[in-house]
């Protein structure tokens, strides 16, 4: 059985910045007609109980969602991710938070799909009960690396994969760079979203230079921290890389980041960092001849 139980951290600062990054994928994949694939790799029990024991045990959706559901200054493109918790708290009591599979489903079309993967044996037994009449969604017992495996490129070869591994092990940052690099080179056009937390100076600077140097291009990353680097009382930030991001991105993310640190971070601390880690390869200029005079 895996240590890791999210609903300790359920609707935390991290949730709210990984959830509203998702809806904007989804929501972007929307721009064109033909059906798409959603492949979550670590889906989780897609409804959480903030009222649960180990919810209340460090109450960290007080530092994250609560601080952001009900606000009247929200951006226009966070809406949608705020009418997915409010659909599940219809009295306006913050009690249940929606995990990315339940978001990712509101944001499904009648010909869209997506496949949940989750290995701890209670959560995947959950997620099956939860989607147990869906025919749109597909729910696996297995690790991230065999999901990828069978389900990458999907059949719709439009789509998204969120690889949002919860770092319970050692060397976490290597072997995700390795999935996404194999996962990758059998779908090179393909979206993929990988979340992350913030750790220390040094193990993000090795983090980027795996990233660089795997081969994967056009990579956007986008971070949020609510504390220093020097911060060592918990999680103080995360981030997402996107790999092949949908068309300006980066301009409708920065605001929204923005607004998000300014809420969800009052004292200031930290802040946003949006940028390309991996540029689109250069198209190299065609060679021109030159002729010899006989």
């Amino acid at each position: 059985m895996l240590s890791y139980r999210h609903l300790f951290h359920a609707g935390n600062f991290a949730d709210v910045f990984k959830h509203t990054l998702l809806t904007q994928l989804l929501l972007a994949l929307h721009k064109k007609e033909a059906p798409f694939c959603y492949l979550d790799t670590h889906a989780g029990i897609a409804l959480y109980d903030l009222q649960h024991a180990w919810s209340q045990k460090a109450q960290e959706h007080e530092q994250g969602i609560a601080r952001v559901w009900q606000r009247d200054d929200a951006p226009p493109a966070l809406q949608a991710y705020l009418d997915c918790v409010r659909r599940d708290n219809p009295n306006a009591r913050l009690r249940w938070y929606p995990g990315s599979p339940r978001i990712a489903r509101t944001l499904l079309r009648e010909r869209d799909r997506m496949v949940l993967s989750e290995l701890n044996v209670e959560d995947c037994a959950k997620l099956e009960a939860v989607f147990a009449s869906d025919r749109q969604t597909s729910v696996r017992h297995m690790d991230a690396d065999a999901a990828l495996n069978m389900f990458v490129p999907p059949r719709e070869r439009r789509g998204l994969v969120l690889i949002d591994s919860p770092f319970d092990r050692a060397r976490e940052f290597e072997r995700l760079v390795q999935s996404l690099k194999r996962a990758h080179a059998r779908w090179d056009t393909g979206m993929f979203a990988l979340w992350y937390p913030l750790m220390q100076p040094g193990i993000m600077r090795r983090f980027e230079r795996l990233m660089i140097n795997s081969g994967v291009r056009k990579v956007l990353r986008a971070e949020l921290a609510l504390h220093s680097e020097t911060w060592t009382l918990g999680m103080r930030g995360c981030g997402m890389l996107i790999v092949n991001p949908p068309w300006r991105l980066e301009q409708s993310l920065r605001p929204l980041l923005q607004w998000l640190w300014q809420v969800l971070s009052p004292a200031g601390e930290g802040g946003v960092r949006l940028d390309w880690l991996v540029p689109e390869a250069p198209v190299a200029a065609p060679r021109i001849r030159s002729r010899q005079r006989n």
